[in-house]
């Protein structure tokens, strides 16, 4: 009995997978998609990691006041929640490869007007811009890699998910430079990423003008499994969402208050920022491995315990000796900062057809940003209330205990067709 039930699921499975037009075999087109993921993940990222590099002179610049200023390190997620669950209607009504094109479209454009103007709601307007194009394209990558490279996901996504972390520091570490070459500007410094998501937009015409079935065929995909699919139903859907939200609270607030962390412990500004750029910087490797391992894995959930157990050292060690310690609190950090890429493969694991990932994609990822909204500015009244780092870095460990928990549920060996 148990052998016929196996047999029907990889029967079903098969079918499932059969019946979605294949992307094309030549291997032109995948390689030009090889350069268009890359260069579309190395831009998801910049328009925020390079604006906290130069938030006062943009203050100063636009007139933006400190309610405002706060405001804004909350707007990624607002946006990334909002207009990534727009992204399934758009890739069913336009396919996920214009969709993605049209985000690296909106990038630029975001990118490239929000220096030029002088004043708080342009400034504002163009951010969204910006990180709507950003947030559609977080959604639906995971489902373009599943489409074009069903058997090489875990490590299309490595190659992204580095893409992404390289695209991130470099950002942060060279927007104060470039700005300074300029005479201090800090248009220039922020316009200039605006050259860098332009170039990102070349291969995704490429692909569109290359392989028009391909995509075409994604979109017929996605517009035949349009019925309604419940996955607040399913256990690995919720797992994921808030997942993604845990490891994208502990991601926010390491970004954001690492460096005072390191700085109240006695460290000068200077090492607090290479220790930043430490566990940003080494994230760039391990993005890249970290998903060719969990797909050989039958079940992830050890990853996320490892990971997870690397994080609470790290808070842990933050707590009672932040300054002997420093480095080995950012390696550990570090590592534990790669539950994004673990993520990233989970999602494009756990469904069966390109379609159910981009639903999936949408729901983790809308679901795991709402969650992440409120963790930076509860860690900063906690510290302001308390004075210290002590009931803040209690709470970052107990969220990382359910980060744990979760990541054991969405590393079992199944999909969320199954459950729904």
């Amino acid at each position: 009995m148990g052998n016929m039930l196996r047999e029907k699921t990889t029967a079903t499975r098969t079918s499932a997978t059969d019946a979605l037009p294949e992307p094309t075999t030549s291997p032109w087109p995948r390689r030009i998609m090889v350069a268009a993921l890359l260069l579309a993940a190395i831009n998801l990222r910049p328009a925020i990691s390079s604006l906290g590099a130069m938030m006062e002179e943009v203050r100063d610049g636009v007139g933006m006041n400190g309610t405002v200023a706060g405001l804004l390190t909350s707007m990624p997620a607002v946006c990334f929640a909002i207009f990534g669950s727009l992204a399934p209607r758009l890739a069913r009504r336009f396919g996920p490869a214009k969709v993605v094109c049209g985000g690296m479209v909106a990038i630029t454009a975001g990118l490239l007007v929000r220096p030029l103007l002088g004043n708080t709601a342009g400034f504002l307007a163009a951010s969204a811009l910006a990180l709507a194009g950003i947030a559609v394209s977080n959604v639906l990558l995971p489902a373009i890699v599943k489409r074009w490279f069903p058997d090489r996901v875990g490590p299309m996504t490595g190659l992204y998910s580095m893409g992404l972390a390289l695209g991130t520091s470099a950002a942060a570490a060279a927007t104060v430079p470039v700005a300074h070459a300029f005479g201090g500007s800090w248009r220039i410094g922020l316009g200039a990423w605006a050259l860098v998501a332009a170039v990102a937009v070349l291969p995704w015409f490429g692909v569109l003008r290359g392989d028009r079935k391909t995509d075409g065929g994604t979109r017929q995909a996605a517009q035949a499994d349009a019925q309604p699919v419940r996955l607040t139903r399913s256990p690995t859907a919720w797992a994921l969402g808030v997942f993604f939200g845990f490891q994208a609270t502990a991601a926010y607030v390491t970004l954001g208050w690492l460096p005072q962390i390191y700085r109240d412990a006695g460290l000068s500004a200077g090492t607090a920022g290479v220790l930043l750029a430490v566990v940003m910087g080494l994230g760039v490797p391990l993005a890249f491995v970290l998903p060719r391992v969990a797909e050989r894995l039958k079940h992830q959930g050890p990853i996320a315990v490892v990971m997870g157990l690397c994080g609470l050292a790290g808070y842990a060690g933050l707590w009672l000796w932040p300054h002997g310690g420093a480095w080995v609190w950012a390696l550990l950090l570090a590592v534990s900062n790669c539950s994004f890429p673990l993520v990233l493969t989970l999602i494009g694991m756990r469904s069966r057809t390109g379609a159910g990932v981009v639903k999936l994609s949408a729901f983790a990822q809308s679901t795991g940003y709402v969650i992440s909204i409120p963790g930076p500015l509860v860690v900063g009244g906690l510290y302001s209330a308390t004075g210290g780092w002590g009931a803040p870095l209690g709470l970052m460990a107990a969220l990382m205990v359910i980060q744990i928990g979760v990541g054991v549920v969405a590393g079992r060996d199944r999909v969320v067709e199954d459950e729904i």
